[in-house]
């Protein structure tokens, strides 16, 4: 059993239940069984729980930025600290591996410490004037109480990719995690208010995400809505946004292309595109999707992959040894099936995989899957995949693959890999995301932007970038006496 409270919604530094007594139960994918019924809001929880960051609002935003830096800086050494413990709490509710858990346990640490400095850099200007009688200058001011709304696949590293940032800038939060995943990320709520956040700067609320939304949009106490997920559920916030003119963040979908020109060496980049494929079982937002190899190299880097994807030990994620866990729900597991099946009524052809593991009774573990000779009008090419399916497709020369990985709504994430100057340039200026992997399967840091282009989102997360999203300027023009 977990040693975790069922009271997790935290509004104004306390502990709650749900007005309604509500619960959810949060289950183990790699069991099917149930890990702890939580307390499961709604849009009252919520109203309270602004109201809470508004009255929060003031203090913590008149606290200098050296004063909320040291506190952020707490919140990193602490996670540091818990990892271990955090991690098994996220493989046992969201399926990931430990080892990927841990991980991401200090990619969030490393995020608080990256916004507790830049807390610290929220520069104003000093502007030249045309006149002798005025001087002109601005401030950064927070934008104010912040909505956020994370998925299941990172909860942790995605939930401090807000929090962090909205914090530095002096902005107080409400924050919704993903119904499926609550339990490591109350975690990392308690560690905020052991390392010194005040009660109110951050709340949290698990509940029904139709209400939490509905309440983030109707309610003026709420100035900015940062969501990470969906396109489609993206395009409903922002449409809602609108009405106020409500400030909105979207990290949005992805199908990201992994290209490969001849000059790489095709056996080792097999292991990078395994590596970057099946991470998370593929629910990763900027995972590799889309895979084109160049025809001179596709036969040797096609064996190589199926070879490596062969291998990949399947199983729970807290077991020594696993590198892929089961997918996060069983809905997740019918999704990929449905593409592999789609895949094949096009035409495809099944090298490895392709279906839910025969070797587990219980949990939702499905084949890694490789497929070559995919259509373009299967699902899997067109859809956001968000599985761990490979599709490896053919091209013939650069002008020809950058038509193809362009060929979609989506434009977060690309990955080439080539040893040519020319060929690098070329790619990082045609392909159309926000984030270009050349030679780099794991591009994401926390002092460089994160986003994406066309209908993966609008704005950025991480880098200076990070904490801009949460910062309003401010000119301001002074009259003066001049002799």
């Amino acid at each position: 059993m977990l040693d975790i409270p069922s009271s997790i919604l935290l509004i104004d530094g306390q502990w709650c239940d749900a007005d309604s007594g509500r619960t959810y139960e949060v289950i183990n994918p790699a069991k099917e069984d149930t890990l702890l019924s939580v307390a499961y809001g709604g849009q009252a929880e919520t109203r309270r729980a602004l109201t809470a960051a508004a009255r929060a609002m003031p203090a913590w935003r008149n606290e200098n930025a050296w004063g909320r830096a040291a506190v952020l800086k707490r919140v990193a050494d602490q996670l540091r600290d818990e990892a271990p413990t955090i991690a098994r709490v996220l493989t046992l509710e969201q399926g990931k591996p430990l080892a990927e858990a841990n991980g991401e346990v200090l990619h969030a640490a490393d995020e608080f410490e990256w916004f507790a400095e830049e807390a610290k850099r929220a520069y104003g200007d000093v502007i030249p004037q045309a006149k002798n009688q005025k001087r002109h200058f601005t401030l950064k001011h927070p934008v104010g109480v912040v909505g956020a709304i994370v998925p299941w696949n990172f909860p942790i590293a995605l939930m401090a990719r807000k929090l962090a940032p909205a914090l530095a800038a002096g902005c107080t939060v409400v924050a919704k995690p993903a119904s499926q995943t609550p339990l490591a990320t109350a975690q990392l709520f308690r560690v905020m208010l052991e390392a010194g956040v005040p009660p109110g700067v951050a709340n949290l609320i698990v509940g029904d995400a139709s209400e939490v939304a509905a309440e983030f949009l109707a309610n003026r106490i709420c100035r900015k809505v940062s969501f990470t997920g969906s396109t489609e559920v993206g395009k409903q916030l922002m449409r809602g946004c609108a009405d106020q003119l409500k400030r909105v963040g979207l990290e949005l979908g992805g199908h990201a292309p992994f290209i490969i020109f001849p000059d790489a060496d095709p056996e080792m980049i097999a292991q990078l595109a395994v590596a970057g494929k099946f991470r998370n079982n593929g629910q990763v937002c900027i995972a590799p999707s889309r895979f084109y190899v160049h025809r001179d190299t596709a036969s040797e880097f096609t064996e190589a992959v199926v070879a490596q994807t062969q291998q990949l030990k399947l199983g729970d994620g807290l077991e020594e040894g696993v590198e892929i866990g089961p997918m996060f729900e069983d809905r997740a597991m019918q999704h990929a099936v449905n593409l592999v099946e789609d895949a094949k009524r096009c035409g495809a052809r099944i090298l490895t995989g392709g279906q839910r593991s025969a070797q587990f009774e219980r949990g939702y573990f499905f084949e890694p899957t490789v497929l070559d000779r995919v259509p373009d009008t299967a699902r899997l090419l067109v859809d956001e995949p968000f599985a761990p399916v490979m599709p490896v497709i053919e091209f013939e020369n650069l002008d020809q693959v950058i038509e193809a990985a362009n060929d979609t709504p989506y434009g977060l994430a690309a990955y080439v890999f080539t040893n040519d100057v020319s060929t690098t340039w070329r790619m990082a200026e045609g392909l159309e995301a926000g984030i270009i992997g050349i030679n780099d399967p794991v591009p994401t840091a926390v002092q460089c932007p994160f986003g994406g282009m066309k209908e993966s989102g609008q704005g950025r997360e991480l880098g200076r970038e990070g904490l801009a999203a949460y910062l309003e300027t401010k000119y301001v023009s002074v009259g003066i006496k001049h002799e």
